[in-house]
């Protein structure tokens, strides 16, 4: 099955089973797990912050950032395509009780600077105080699209400004870094918070890293707790983490080809178009012309026989993500049998 729906679906290495079968572990809720202790710090060193936090999914990571910059009743201000708006069902007003204030992005998957001024409330006590500014990178539902570095800290400096703190969903972050040719630390170097995935297309099992400064990490570390994020030992599930930061950073590169080469194999299928643009990091979204009067998830069906596997956003709008069990031959072969189900 070639399957293109996420690069959540990629399975551990084999360097990854081998080092979970001999991972030294501990309880880590004592901080005892040598190797969930040893991926914090490599993590941390990695984002340029002093402390990390192993967490069980991005999701977890995120709510913690809201909670540990936010008390109840406090605003936070986000993207009305981010992850955390979207996707993380509700949980930052259902269980932290902070107020979710969207802003719209642009189809460049950024907030306008002037939107974010203008959304940050005064000292009213008839409004929620804004106390957080939710970026993420990269922008998945604009197209997987990096923020620069540059853009990044302009948002970070008109946050700071007023006293809010800035948090980077950077669940592929390391996919932005490839993008951008800069190191992550220097994406996320001005804000206050940041999350990464290890289970997405750096093919750990399980997992996210939050990281910040020590207080930020202490606070979350005991909202970790509460949540029922304590994990006893876990370094089984960190040692894969490990892996991924030592080996599977520095190719996603040939992930951005491969999403490149199949978008450009698309393109020239009749009735295919890319309104959304050309793919920057792994992430594709084909679209159908209305006049083939066939539907999106209809193609998805057909594909599924030939077993290919492909997420369906809307009745016209695909979404692909290639990722490191997805092969040059895996693309030719779904370039094929996208344009005979499409002539059918």
């Amino acid at each position: 099955m070639i399957d293109l729906r996420s690069d959540t679906v990629t399975q551990p290495t084999p360097a990854m089973r081998e080092a979970m079968a001999s991972a030294v572990v501990g309880d880590d809720v004592f901080g005892e797990d040598p190797t969930i202790n040893r991926l914090q710090e490599m993590a941390a060193e990695r984002m340029g912050k002093a402390a990390g936090l192993f967490v069980p999914s991005g999701t977890m990571g995120n709510l913690l950032a809201v909670m540990a910059h936010c008390q109840r009743g406090d605003e936070a201000l986000m993207g009305t395509f981010g992850h955390t708006f979207l996707h993380e069902a509700g949980g930052v007003s259902a269980l932290g009780g902070v107020f979710a204030h969207t802003l719209p992005n642009q189809k460049d998957g950024t907030l306008r600077l002037e939107d974010i001024e203008e959304g940050i409330r005064s000292d009213d006590i008839h409004e929620p105080p804004s106390r957080l500014l939710i970026l993420e990178n990269t922008q998945n539902r604009c197209g997987g699209i990096p923020l620069s570095r540059e853009y990044t800290e302009a948002v970070a400096h008109v946050a700071h400004k007023h006293g809010v703190k800035v948090h980077v969903d950077g669940a592929r972050i390391f996919n932005a870094a490839a993008a951008l040719h800069e190191p992550a630390k220097d994406l996320v170097r001005k804000a206050d918070s940041v999350t990464f995935c290890l289970s997405k297309g750096l093919c750990a099992p399980v997992g996210s890293v939050l990281c910040g400064d020590e207080d930020f990490i202490k606070r979350a570390r005991r909202l970790r707790k509460m949540l029922g994020g304590g994990m006893r030992q876990a370094g089984i599930l960190a040692a894969a983490g490990i892996v991924a930061l030592e080996q599977m950073t520095e190719r996603l590169s040939e992930d951005h080809q491969r999403a490149k080469d199949l978008a450009d194999g698309l393109a020239r299928i009749p009735g295919i178009g890319f309104e959304m643009g050309m793919p920057q990091t792994n992430m594709l979204f084909p679209s159908l012309i209305p006049s083939l009067r066939v539907s999106a998830e209809h193609v998805a069906q057909m594909l599924a026989k030939e077993g290919i596997k492909v997420d369906v956003v809307s009745d016209l709008l695909f979404r692909l993500v290639t990722h490191y069990w997805i092969s040059d031959e895996d693309v030719q072969k779904t370039i094929q049998c996208f344009e005979s189900v499409i002539s059918k």
